[in-house]
């Protein structure tokens, strides 16, 4: 009596779905890690904003050729309205693709004059010495000046020093050349002062922060208008108030040369 060959096992090898198994939690991984990846929401709704309210998935190619299936009239009508749904059809797929299109380029110029504005006052820095008592940062608003209150005032006054004046020179003949407006925030440490002209670090933030814009503005016949100030008191430090020198970095007063394009976007 013959023995029945049991039929071969044709499919795949057992090691194989151990594999896929393993491939498909790598990729559910990454995309976990993709979802809580930090958005830029201004970017993130632009964006959106420029695709809201259209039906972009109409104007991708099919593979299959769609009959046009309209009735038409003896008078011609019916071959019109088709024409002119074609139409309204192309005009909205180019305003579509035009609109994210002028959206990233406009991005583009943004970031070009933002670097532009920034190297151009790293420059000015450099030429004018400034870099040791100047420091200068790029943010979503703009570009930062940060001066440390050493070179401006006496502790505890918001009356600009006479070497003060002339580190405010350099920055009023930068202002003289831009059309940007101007934010001054003014910031202390935690030491408390307590007097009549100033009660808390509060006033005195806020007076030394207008004490600079009053400066510019008298010195270089700046637009006031142009201009706004802070006073930030102790809450907003750089570095811990533990140390002296940790103090004197957060004595300081911030020149914000705000970027135009994110102005008009507020």
């Amino acid at each position: 009596m013959k023995r029945k060959r049991r039929p071969k096992n044709t499919g795949a090898p057992k090691w194989m779905v151990t594999y896929s198994d393993m491939i498909t939690l790598v990729l559910v991984f990454f995309i976990l890690l993709f979802s809580m990846s930090q958005i830029d929401t201004m970017k993130f709704e632009q964006v959106t904003e420029s695709f809201k309210d259209r039906a972009i998935l109409d104007f991708l190619p099919s593979a299959i050729d769609i009959d046009d299936t309209g009735t038409t009239n003896d008078d011609g009508d019916g071959e019109d309205a088709g024409a002119d749904d074609e139409t309204d059809d192309e005009d909205e797929e180019d305003f579509d693709a035009s609109g994210l299109h002028d959206y990233l380029e406009e991005w583009e110029k943004r970031e070009d004059a933002l670097a532009r504005l920034m190297d151009d006052i790293d420059v000015f820095l450099e030429e004018e010495g400034l870099t040791d008592a100047v420091t200068a940062n790029r943010t979503e608003e703009g570009v930062v000046l940060v001066l440390q209150d050493s070179i401006l005032f006496e502790p505890g006054e918001a009356e600009v020093l006479e070497q003060g004046q002339l580190f405010l020179d350099e920055i009023g003949g930068l202002l003289e050349g831009m059309p940007n407006n101007v934010r001054i925030e003014g910031h202390t440490d935690t030491r408390p002062i307590a007097n009549y002209r100033y009660p808390s670090n509060w006033e005195l933030s806020g007076a030394r922060a207008s004490s600079v814009i009053r400066y510019l503005i008298d010195e270089f016949n700046l637009d006031d208008g142009r201009f706004s100030l802070i006073g930030y008191g102790e809450v907003r430090p750089v570095a811990k108030n533990d140390t002296d020198k940790n103090r004197a970095k957060n004595r300081r007063v911030e020149i914000i040369i705000l970027d135009q394009d994110a102005e008009e976007d507020n």
